[in-house]
């Protein structure tokens, strides 16, 4: 798997999509694992097996039937639980920005002072990316930022700010980032523990640096002048109303999906298809009564958007989960988490180390790595394993230094990729000026927790 995963980092060299080395490595990590079935059966299911021969009868290979129907399957739909999360999300924020929903946005920053427009960039990001994802936020972002600001270089440091923002902002919330969301759905975090622990933590993580950025801004914002980037030609002609009202629908949607599972039990997944489920039937609804004035009926359906949605993603996360699953079973994952334990003996220094890896490594291999690694232990834990009871330190961190230390480098995160290509911005450029500013938010914001926890 190490080997994948260095292909995985170096996407842009090797040319070959990381969602193709991900589901590859997937299929051999648990075709290896079959191969090995009666090894890991005596090891770790000896006697639930032996109650499973009891009860089941049949011809064939007794031992891979059991390993399919008892841990494949249920690796399977945990993957799942996650990889339809992020298709009803990702579903929800291109209908709501295909349908203009984000129009409002770039009317709220429009100012010529630069300071104040960094301060409206940082707090709307932040927030943003903690209801949304960190890679649609960069998006609507710095699309934005190409409506307001002319000059390529101020506009390049705004960007970048994006980048720290959208990072510092998914990691607090446990619908932000893809992390979060997995440590969410598997009970290592719960919804207010999280933002609870997480928030200050995220905020001096952005701030800190963004004070830096002030100081490389000089004279004002140039304006575009009125000019737009990008096409909106093709764009519905819906009302104010109407975006709003999808806007709202979306976004507050998305927000309430922690109270539907606190409410019902049910998996998030749920809750967001029943936000999808919502705004369909009012775009079509909106559609019905307008189709006489429409000019672009069929880019508002959302039959027609969710085309727009990225498969290579959704099937580069499901690869992740299942040879990751594949490895935790081997207990590979558990002698790694024994190691670091024995190594370092500090969550402190085992999720800053995290932090810093996930710059270069994709954070999402990272942090279902480490699920895999520790169980979440019973609130009556004490000593070291009290780190690891639900909203203990090691996950708590663990979700901060996953999301945030992917901003160190350009390449290390979505929103840091995303910028990279909408802007232009070299990996040298963004290391030189950017790299450091990084990390002392970074280390500001573990110090800040650790402040925290103290207290």
């Amino acid at each position: 798997m190490s080997s994948a995963i260095f292909f995985i980092a170096i996407e842009g060299f090797v040319k070959v999509n990381k969602a193709a080395i991900a589901l590859f490595m997937a299929v051999m990590c648990w075709a290896l694992y079959m191969l090995g079935s009666g090894d890991y059966i005596a090891e770790f299911y000896s006697q639930p097996f032996r109650d499973y021969l009891k009860e089941s009868a049949g011809s064939g290979n007794q031992a891979v039937k059991f390993l399919v129907e008892n841990v494949f399957s249920r690796h399977v739909a945990d993957a799942c639980e996650t990889i339809l999360f992020l298709m009803g999300a990702m579903t929800i924020v291109e209908v709501v920005d295909s349908n203009g929903g984000f129009r409002f946005v770039n009317r709220r920053l429009r100012t010529s002072d630069p300071c104040k427009l960094l301060w409206k960039v940082v707090a709307l990001t932040f927030v943003l990316s903690a209801l949304l994802d960190n890679m649609t936020t960069a998006i609507v972002m710095v699309m934005v930022l190409k409506r307001l600001v002319a000059d390529r270089k101020q506009r390049m440091l705004y960007s970048c700010v994006v980048i720290l923002a959208a990072n510092s902002g998914g990691a607090f919330s446990p619908i932000g980032d893809v992390t979060t969301i997995m440590l969410w759905i598997k009970g290592c975090v719960s919804t207010t523990g999280i933002i609870k622990s997480l928030l200050i933590p995220a905020v001096v993580s952005v701030v800190v640096p963004a004070f830096f950025v002030m100081r490389m801004l000089k004279g004002k914002v140039c304006s575009v002048g009125g000019t737009t980037v990008g096409d909106d030609s093709n764009m519905p002609e819906f009302s104010r109303k109407v975006r709003i009202a999808i806007f709202c629908i979306g976004v507050f949607g998305l927000m309430l999906v922690p109270v539907f599972r606190t409410l019902t039990g049910l998996p998030p997944f749920v809750g967001v298809m029943g936000v999808l489920a919502v705004l369909w039937i009012m775009t079509e609804i909106v559609i019905r009564k307008n189709r006489r004035v429409l000019r672009h009926e069929a880019e508002a359906r959302v039959s027609n958007i969710m085309h727009k949605i990225d498969m290579s993603t959704i099937l580069f996360f499901l690869g992740i989960l299942l040879a990751v699953g594949a490895l935790q079973e081997t207990g590979t994952l558990n002698r790694l988490g024994v190691w670091l334990n024995t190594t370092f003996s500090n969550v402190y220094v085992v999720n800053m180390l995290i932090g810093v890896i996930s710059s270069i490594v994709d954070n999402v291999p990272l942090v279902a790595s480490a699920m895999g690694m520790y169980a979440i232990q019973p609130d009556t834990a004490a000593g070291m394993m009290e780190n690891f009871c639900q909203d203990g330190t090691f996950w708590n961190l663990l979700a901060y230094c996953a999301g945030t230390g992917g901003s160190i480098l350009i390449i290390g995160s979505a929103a840091g990729v995303v910028v990279m290509g909408l802007e232009n911005i070299s990996f040298g450029w963004y290391l030189k000026r950017f790299t450091w500013l990084a990390l002392v938010g970074y280390f500001s914001g573990i110090a800040a927790y650790w402040l925290m926890s103290l207290i």
